[in-house]
């Protein structure tokens, strides 16, 4: 029982939400990013497979390597207790199969968009060395906003290569199959078209091109039919869109599309106007007449479309002159299969019939690695690739192969091909825990640029510039000794222990001088302003604001408060003008006690021959006071006094 169980004591298995002929998908909890994740689990069947079990590690593993919007992201491969799983992202959605189910009838439009995602993700896939094998609305996921995901390489890439089969997988994969897959020869990424051109089919019409019994009778219908014409089903579908369908299916894999990025250009230019009605698609009769794939008849014969592409009439006289033959054929292998008892056994069968031709193993000496495997399997070999140490080949290029070139090999020979690594590789020390000045007065000794040589600073409680990561090259990573004198070199180092600031809002400037002192830190006064909240001589502000972490030496600024802002008191006297003591002018002399004047000071002075008013200006602190005098010819004439609560 899956449910409630935790693998690697990290994913929590939830719910069993899909399943199939090789593996349970089951919806999951990573308890340590804390997201959920579907978990895939090999059936009991598929971990007793040694052979099966080598393979599928590899290539999950290199499954890993694919980052595509339209793929679905692998996230971990493991075993646990003889339970082999795999970790991938969870799509919030359904299988293309169970949407074209559910949909019935899909517009061309749609159609159009579904498969840009899908051949998108499958030119990367191939861009990447990665054959999918096992393309079909099964292995395609579709999200509640219509964006597609292709899933499952891994393991299709793992069947491939092993003896296990079921029959209940088996059906379900041979009506997408290639013909060169149905008759036992190697898929290749053209074997991944042919896949697509079925899928977009079943898009377009909502049935499959070949239908049967069994898996053996489908897949002679791929060896022998030409693909039926989609508009049979669906007269709408402009002639642009049919001719993807049968191009991608061409018997003869020379014929169809070169790479699958041709076919998603052709998708994107398939509704322009220009295209709608465009001649139909046809195999030309001089490479049918070449490349022709031979076939097997079946008993029964089985009924063509009146839109399927039509062979010459010269080949109709030769496949009726060998009909004889081929149904003796046939009926010896089917009684053969009668007798075993193993009807899926027969896609493994069909081989035997077609003896692989020869191949002469062409020269990929010094090409680089992904230019020498393409090569090889556009002449129908496997490759199984090694890495070798060479003084001379550069890195990445191919330095022999095995059988060496030029040999003559058997169709589906699987080569070795070995890559050089370049120069034998020195280990890079690991400088993890040194002080940073030490590693670079080592670096430079081996003849590294100081320039060369990045701190990245982090906060960490490891002792300032102590070196606590190794980014590039990583620690005892394998590095060219001719590349050393130019080799960058990041570090990430630490800022040393971190220092978290307080909340000192409120302190007085003892307190905050204090922390600052016994912190390594210096203080920063600035002007000091008012405030209604804070009290005068306490800390209204500061920076680093409260809860940062710094570093010792870090500057701490602060703004203490002056309290309250004071209030100013406007207000005029009127001076009377006295005539008849018999002088021209008086002299009037104002004294002021407030924030900004002391009455023992210097006085406002005003002469006048008139009796004038005169203004008086008073700034008074918070809970204080303020008062003046005024004195005319030496005399005083008038006095008051202010206080702070008193201003309304």
């Amino acid at each position: 029982m899956m449910i409630g169980r935790r693998l690697s004591d990290r994913y929590k298995i939830l719910d069993m939400i899909g399943g199939g002929g090789m593996a349970n998908v089951y919806l999951a909890h990573d308890l340590i990013l804390d997201r959920d994740v579907a978990v895939k689990v090999l059936k009991p069947e598929f971990s007793n497979d040694d052979e099966f079990i080598k393979r599928f590690r590899r290539e999950a593993h290199s499954a890993t390597s694919l980052n595509h919007p339209n793929i679905v992201s692998i996230y971990d491969v493991g075993e646990e207790e003889n339970i082999y799983f795999i970790v991938m992202e969870y799509i919030e959605g359904q299988t293309l199969k169970q949407y074209i189910q559910q949909k019935k009838t899909l517009t061309v439009e749609e159609v159009i968009d579904i498969m840009k995602q899908i051949t998108a993700a499958i030119e990367h896939a191939h861009q990447n060395q990665i054959i999918h094998r096992d393309i079909k609305p099964h292995n395609i996921l579709i999200d509640y906003k219509g964006h597609v995901k292709v899933t499952d390489f891994g393991i299709a890439m793992a069947l491939s290569a092993t003896s296990i089969t079921q029959t209940n997988s088996v059906l379900g994969s041979v009506h997408y199959l290639s013909p060169e897959q149905a008759r036992g020869g190697m898929a290749t990424k053209k074997s991944d078209i042919y896949s697509l051109g079925v899928v977009m089919f079943e898009l377009l019409t909502g049935r499959l091109p070949f239908s049967g019994e069994s898996a053996i009778s489908i897949a002679l219908k791929h060896l022998q039919s030409e693909t039926p014409s989609p508009r049979k089903w669906n007269p709408s579908i402009p002639q642009s869109v049919e001719n993807i369908v049968l191009k991608a299916t061409v018997k003869d894999p020379f014929l169809r599309y070169n790479s699958v990025t041709d076919m998603r250009m052709d998708l994107e230019t398939a509704l322009d106007p220009s295209r709608l009605n465009e001649p139909k698609f046809e195999i030309p009769e001089d490479d049918e007449a070449t490349k022709a794939i031979p076939i097997i008849t079946s008993k029964q014969k089985i009924p063509s479309s009146d839109h399927t592409i039509i062979h010459s009439p010269k080949e109709e006289q030769v496949k009726e002159k060998e009909k004889k033959k081929k149904r003796l054929i046939f009926t010896l292998i089917l009684g053969i299969f009668l007798f075993v008892g193993v009807p899926a056994a027969g896609l493994f069968l069909i081989p035997p019939l077609f003896e692989p031709k020869d191949v002469v193993i062409p020269d990929v000496t010094n090409l680089p690695m992904a230019e020498a495997i393409e090569e090889l399997q556009s002449v129908g070999l496997k490759v199984k690739p090694k890495k070798i140490v060479d003084n001379i080949v550069p890195e990445g290029a191919v330095v022999k192969t095995d059988p060496p070139v030029n040999s003559t090999v058997k169709e589906g020979f699987e080569v070795i091909v070995y890559e050089s690594l370049g120069k034998e590789k020195i280990e890079f020390d690991n400088y993890i825990g040194y002080q940073l000045t030490d590693a670079v007065r080592e670096l430079k000794l081996i003849g590294i640029n100081e320039e060369h040589i990045l701190p990245n600073y982090i906060e960490s409680d490891r002792p300032e510039n102590e070196i606590v990561g190794q980014l590039q090259p990583k620690p005892n990573e394998l590095v060219n000794p001719d590349e050393i004198s130019g080799m960058w070199v990041i570090f990430q180092v630490s800022k040393g222990p971190q220092i978290k600031m307080p909340n000192m809002v409120g302190w007085n400037e003892d307190r905050v001088k204090k922390f600052v002192n016994e912190n390594n830190l210096s203080l920063q006064k600035r002007e000091e302003q008012y405030s209604n909240e804070i009290d005068s001589g306490l800390v209204i502000s500061q920076e680093p604001a409260s809860g940062t972490s710094v570093e010792k030496g870090s500057t701490v600024k602060i703004v203490l408060s002056k309290g309250p802002e004071p209030k100013v008191y406007e207000f005029s006297k009127v001076i009377p003008f006295y005539s008849e003591n018999g002088f021209a002018e008086q002299v009037v002399e104002v004294y002021i006690e407030d924030m900004e004047h002391e009455m023992d000071g210097k006085p406002e002075v005003f002469k006048i021959r008139e009796t004038t008013e005169i203004p008086i200006k008073l700034v008074i602190p918070y809970d204080g006071k303020a008062s003046y005098k005024i004195f005319v010819n030496g005399n005083l004439l008038d006095s008051g006094e202010i206080s702070y609560e008193s201003i309304p």
